[in-house]
């Protein structure tokens, strides 16, 4: 009998909306939230060469403004996207949607940072040169991004060391772990909330690696009950029922869903604040009534998750990485 098909989840490999308009940048209070707290010293933006546009490139207000809306890329294997994005290109086989930015400079300028691509250019260079100047760039822009996602990532791991008092992504703060000797115990700080503890008993001297797997066991529960109740949350609210959750740790993905009802959710997810998991669990159950990613699928998400594009793009720069269990 052939196997109840599955529609996958991929943040990094695409499933694009289409949308007739660009989406809406962020505004300050839905920006990113940083998961740990070296992450959030991001390391200096990199400033590419200027470009020197053709003295002879002319631009006119009235133009760009009819040019109408940007149109949405093409999908493709993975991308970067700037937070407040309002154009995209493909470069090197890569999609990068980036921010671009009017400014007084006389030439076009590429500055690479924590967020992503910023382009600016002078008031009177045409949208057409600033897209060629892109491409012309592509290569060192597609490789200093890269550079910076490996970056953020790397600080994204090491912020965890897995001893007693280092702090713990949850839920887009943080939790201070708490090892307790068995038999011994160990007393918690009188000044720290329970609710911001993580709290897990071993045997005296343990490694770093029992402690490393005991906090992950933590976190498995925890993420677990959570995600069955935003799963008994949202399904109501669009209408359909899911049969079974399972816990995933797969390496390319945040979850998926199959036509019995079956939903899996990456546990990282408890990494990452509670509007980006209730993005991905709408997400999933919106495929028991649209197997696809086409418009109809998103207008369903849409329907109890009007903010949903701003939740997705937020997503997408959480420094998590899915190549490691």
């Amino acid at each position: 009998m052939r196997a109840p098909l599955q529609f996958v989840l991929d943040f990094f490999t695409g499933g694009d909306p289409v949308q007739a308009t660009p989406i809406p940048p962020f505004p300050p209070s839905t920006a990113p939230t940083a998961l740990a707290p070296s992450a959030a010293q991001a390391p200096s933006a990199t400033q590419a060469p200027s470009a020197r546009p053709s003295p002879h490139a002319s631009f006119s207000p009235r133009a760009e403004a009819e040019a109408g809306p940007i149109p949405q890329p093409e999908a493709s294997p993975w991308g970067f996207a700037h937070p407040a994005a309002n154009r995209h290109a493909q470069l090197q086989g890569v999609t990068v949607s980036y921010r671009f930015e009017r400014s007084r400079r006389k030439s076009i300028g590429f500055l690479v940072g924590a967020d992503g691509l910023v382009v600016r250019a002078p008031n009177w260079v045409s949208l057409r040169e600033v897209d060629a100047a892109v491409q012309e760039k592509g290569a060192w822009i597609v490789a200093k991004l890269q550079q910076f996602k490996e970056r953020q990532t790397e600080q994204f791991q090491k912020a965890i060391e897995w001893r007693h008092g280092a702090e713990v992504p949850y839920l887009g703060r943080t939790v201070q772990l708490c090892v307790m000797e068995r038999g011994v115990g160990r007393v918690q700080g009188q000044d720290i909330p329970p609710d911001q503890l993580l709290p897990v008993t071993l045997p005296p001297g343990a490694s770093v690696t029992q402690v490393r797997d005991a906090a992950q066991v933590w976190l498995k529960k925890q993420a677990k009950a959570l995600f069955e109740q935003r799963l008994q949350h949202f399904a109501p609210q669009l209408g359909v029922r899911w049969q079974k959750l399972s816990l995933s740790s797969a390496s390319t993905r945040w979850g998926s869903a199959r036509t019995d009802g079956h939903i899996r959710l990456n546990w990282r997810l408890i990494h990452l604040p509670i509007s980006q998991i209730d993005y991905v669990v709408v997400h999933e159950l919106a495929h028991l009534r649209e197997m696809n990613h086409s418009p109809r699928f998103w207008e369903t998400v849409g329907e109890v998750m009007p903010d949903y594009a701003q939740r997705r793009k937020a997503l997408r720069q959480a420094p998590v990485d899915l190549k490691e269990d």
